[in-house]
């Protein structure tokens, strides 16, 4: 089969996704990326830019819009009979994806309520997280591969820490401060133990206004802005401190459990789905509930300071008491038997091969095409994206003339 990616393709979350993905298809297939235009290209980087990526067209508005002349040109060329999509939220490429003779699938990460009907167009849906699957379970070609990472690439590191060192990924800030930086700064400060944070961004200090204070005043705290590749920093610490309000699937999640770190999370899901509180690391408790402005499926979780406070307190107990290391072996352990991506994948390729045809794709066509339409239209920037582009282009082909 010749199978094509459509996703984010740098340095970034969704894009270790996908790269996971591809990996497993690549050995029994032949996989093509179409890198969607976006934040920005990875071109001149050679992990990302080789003989099977495909470039998009960048839209100024970002968001998943693709160009349907290129991306038609790109199924023709390598003659690709299955795409999966990545969180595909412009609907206008899958209604035009649904009138050729080819599958598309979706691995499930971003829906709002009212789309989740709209994924009816897809031949078959893939979730890694249980709490995905409860969603579209409903979907008549729709499977639970739990979540997992490379056990190999992210394995643990010896360190000599003289005190127990916290490590926490801020992302690139992230909308409303999803990671919780601002909760793990402001509960770090008040810690009155020995004990070092490490806060790993890919964005300026600049992003974290209500606590760069903090961060600046307490020598305790190394503030890192920086682009890592994989495997990245968990080396630096001995715990995982990651309060996040809202996950997708909980990449960091694994690959810091897989490094051998507990991990102190908000107790929601999917985060609570690899976590056994007091096992591999500690639950934070849920102060509030908050619906997410651009009405995203779940609302986000907001811990209760005091008790991620608590739980780096217990953390730094057991590193006085020498138990930590039970927990960073149950870690690593707990990684080993239930995060081996290699293992929870093994049914990936088969479940793709074995897709049925939709006997009501044309009905279900019919059905939802105009809903997916009017919400790829509603954003009449990317409609002023095309007229320029097309506009140019003319211009162009007139100059030529003269």
């Amino acid at each position: 089969m010749n199978i094509g990616i459509v996703t984010t393709w740098f340095e970034r979350g969704a894009a270790y996704v996908s790269k996971a993905y591809a990996d497993i298809l690549d050995r029994r297939h032949n996989v093509f990326i179409y890198a969607r235009g976006g934040e920005k290209y990875a071109k001149e980087d050679d992990k990302w830019n080789a003989p099977n990526v495909t470039w998009g067209h960048r839209y100024k508005t970002l968001g998943t819009r693709i160009r349907w002349i290129h991306f038609k040109k790109w199924l023709e060329t390598n003659s690709i009979d299955t795409v999966i999509f990545n969180e595909q939220n412009d609907w206008e490429v899958i209604v035009n994806c649904r009138k050729l003779d080819l599958k598309i699938l979706s691995y499930v990460d971003y829906y709002k309520q009212d789309t989740v009907d709209l994924f009816t167009l897809y031949d078959a849906l893939i979730c890694n997280t249980k709490r995905h699957y409860e969603v579209f379970q409903y979907h008549r070609n729709c499977i639970y591969i739990p979540w997992g990472t490379d056990i190999r690439l992210f394995s643990p590191r010896q360190n000599d820490h003289d005190t127990i060192t916290f490590f926490h990924s801020a992302g690139m800030g992230g909308a409303n401060g999803r990671k919780g930086t601002d909760s793990v700064v402001r509960a770090f400060d008040r810690l009155k133990v020995p004990a070092r944070l490490i806060v790993h961004s890919q964005a300026g200090i600049e992003k974290y206004a209500n606590v760069a204070e903090i961060i600046q005043k307490n020598s305790s705290i190394e503030f890192i802005n920086e682009t890592v590749t994989a495997p990245g920093l968990y080396y630096m610490g001995d715990v995982y401190v990651y309060p996040t309000k809202l996950e997708g699937i909980g990449l960091t999640v694994a690959e810091a459990l897989s490094c051998g770190l507990p991990v102190i999370a908000t107790n929601n899901q999917p985060m609570n789905e690899f976590i056994v509180d007091g096992l591999n690391g500690s639950l934070v408790d849920v102060k509030r509930y908050v619906s997410r402005a651009d009405g995203y499926y779940w609302p986000e979780s907001e811990c209760c300071e005091e008790s991620l406070y608590a739980a780096m307190i217990r953390m730094c107990t057991e590193y006085t008491n020498n138990k930590l290391l039970d927990m960073k072996v149950n870690a690593r352990v707990y990684a080993e038997e239930h995060l081996n991506w290699e293992t929870n994948s093994s049914s990936l390729c088969e479940f793709i091969e074995n897709i049925e045809e939709d006997k009501d794709k044309q009905s279900n066509l019919k059905k939802f095409r105009y809903k997916a339409l009017a919400m790829s239209y509603a954003d009449r920037k990317t409609w002023c994206d095309d007229f320029i582009y097309y506009a140019r282009r003319i211009g162009r082909k007139l100059s030529s003339l003269d």
